[in-house]
């Protein structure tokens, strides 16, 4: 399979043309023309990038890329390094950002409702989703079940007497500020994968339970699914590289 190709074949899955995003879907820097060796991640950090060179890998796939917004427009320092990286051994770098999130197979969002054993109701709004759990669980039950699915502790904050949590919604990454939209909706519980100064406020006065169980794990099972899909699929050489983030 050529560059071109698996940039096609992702983008038509995951419907890329529909999103307006903080940064290009697709090829962001272009490699080798063949692709033989895949290397799936969370961000394209300097580590992830050195371990791509030493597993030979010619192409890199992650959710968070290259090219932001906010990025500065000067190509020095470890923006130089990473071009570099990328450059120098002929890897060709994509990215998928918010079609990664809300894919309704292989997104975060649906990732994190299979691990915690959510029934998938639907979206309250775009980005934002909401479920039963099958069997009701308690705060403490769902705080340790994130610990063990998700290799980290929570942080966790309630206003909620109830123990016991039945309704919620979650949204991968920074979806802290979507916690109005799931109060108004009326649930039990929010989860999110990072928390605000601001955020501890509106849990005490719309009276849930809120979860941060951190924007890198909440957000490392799309980009890993996707890899195992196009492995599965394509019969593509796909390997996926944890670097592991506390935030």
């Amino acid at each position: 399979m050529n560059n071109q190709e698996l940039e096609n074949i992702i983008n038509k899955e995951l419907s890329s043309s529909k999103y307006q995003d903080s940064c290009p879907n697709g090829l962001q820097v272009e490699g080798q023309f063949q692709i033989k060796k895949i290397i799936t991640g969370v961000t394209a950090c300097q580590k992830f990038l050195n371990v791509a060179v030493k597993c030979k890998a010619d192409t890199v796939i992650v959710h968070h890329g290259f090219f932001w917004k906010n990025d500065p427009l000067v190509i020095k320092g470890l923006y130089r390094k990473r071009f570099k990286t990328v450059l120098c051994n002929d890897i060709n770098l994509y990215c998928w950002h918010m079609p990664l999130d809300n894919h309704k197979k292989l997104g975060n969002n649906i990732q994190i409702a299979k691990k915690l054993d959510i029934s998938i109701q639907g979206e309250i709004i775009p980005f934002l989703w909401w479920g039963y759990f099958k069997k009701p669980i308690s705060y403490n039950a769902l705080k340790y079940k994130i610990f063990t699915k998700f290799n980290r502790m929570p942080f966790y904050y309630s206003a909620n007497k109830i123990p016991i949590i039945k309704k919620i919604a979650w949204c991968s990454g920074k979806g802290q500020s979507f916690i109005h939209a799931a109060a108004c909706f009326g649930v039990d519980a929010f989860l999110t994968g990072e928390i605000s100064e601001e955020t501890i406020h509106f849990i005490r006065e719309y009276k849930l339970h809120f979860f941060s169980a951190g924007h890198h794990a909440t957000e490392k099972y799309g980009v890993e699914a996707l890899g195992n899909w196009l492995s599965n699929e394509y019969c593509l050489n796909v390997k996926f590289v944890n670097i592991e983030n506390p935030i």
